[in-house]
């Protein structure tokens, strides 16, 4: 942090400054009592947009509960999303909801989607000591910074990284049927070397960090699906900040976000493997993720036009 000018505050100034700095305290303690926030969250209380290395926060979105995503056979009459599909020998025809040979792509975020990740030296013991005898795996990482020492060498941060329950399985099981893709708006000098240690048996097939992200003129840090394939009808992000995939939004699964105080988490194995064994059965996935999240009417409420997606 930069160094100020040493100035003497009028008592007034002192004591509205005082009261500002009690206010964060409180609120960080209750989120602490809550479940500690992930790094990103963090920065958010304190006026940045982003962490130096981490994937931007959600922008408040509600996610959907396990309830609210029933296995149900899409309906045919929701929305036209068939055109464009690609159809070769063996494939089942447009809108008979059957399967096709090749495989389906998983677009995976990572950042409170697969892991949570805290800067080491803000972590309460309590709270690594608590997650660990519930049983959440973690791990410490070193990963490079954007920020510079001041003898211009990059700097070192120290990470605690915490495994959403089931994940290996998660992968693994996925794998079977689906093409994994990582894309994440971390910084590469962060989120490779995390992955690296998720992904040992390297079920993902290819990474993207931040750079290849986009920006609109309604969020920055957009992932355009197309940089991946441009048959879009296989293709389905899981992702917890809905706004990742504004660009394509039938072709998004929202998720519940993850953090360290949710020990008994499920949704890897209980909520997404069964829904993406589903979808992988689907010659267009769209129709069938439409009729589940109905994610086109949400985006248009937070103010960005049907326009914006090109089918």
């Amino acid at each position: 942090m930069a160094q100020t000018d040493v100035y003497s505050p009028k008592p007034l100034q002192l004591w509205k400054t005082v009261l500002n700095w009690l206010a964060f305290l409180v609120q960080i303690f209750v989120q602490i009592i809550r479940g500690t926030p992930p790094l990103a969250q963090v920065f958010s209380y304190v006026g940045s947009t982003q962490g130096p290395f981490l994937s931007p926060p959600s922008s408040g979105f509600k996610p959907l509960s396990v309830v609210e995503i029933p296995l149900q056979q899409p309906s045919t009459a929701a929305v036209d999303v068939t055109v464009g599909c690609r159809v070769s020998d063996g494939d089942v025809e447009a809108g008979d909801g059957g399967g096709r040979s090749e495989k389906l792509t998983v677009v995976l975020d990572l950042d409170e989607t697969l892991v949570c990740a805290y800067e080491a030296t803000s972590l309460p013991a309590f709270v690594l000591t608590q997650a660990t005898e519930a049983g959440l795996k973690s791990f410490d990482l070193e990963c490079v910074s954007s920020e510079k020492e001041r003898d211009g060498k990059p700097k070192i941060n120290y990470v605690t990284v915490f495994e959403r329950p089931g994940l290996h399985e998660f992968l693994e099981q996925l794998s079977e049927f689906a093409d994994l893709v990582l894309f994440t708006a971390g910084l590469e000098g962060y989120a490779k070397p995390l992955v690296d240690r998720i992904d040992l048996k390297n079920l993902f097939s290819r990474r993207f960090y931040r750079p290849s992200t986009v920006s609109t003129e309604y969020r920055d840090h957009v992932k355009d699906l197309s940089c991946i394939t441009k048959d879009l009808c296989r293709v389905v992000i899981v992702d917890n900040n809905p706004f990742s995939f504004l660009l394509q939004p039938l072709n998004g699964i929202p998720c519940v976000p993850f953090a360290a105080g949710q020990p008994q988490d499920e949704q890897l194995l209980e909520v997404l493997l069964p829904l993406l064994k589903d979808l992988s059965q689907q010659k267009d996935v769209r129709p069938m993720l439409y009729d589940k999240f109905h994610m086109p009417e949400w985006f248009q409420n937070h103010g960005i036009p049907a326009s914006l997606w090109p089918l």
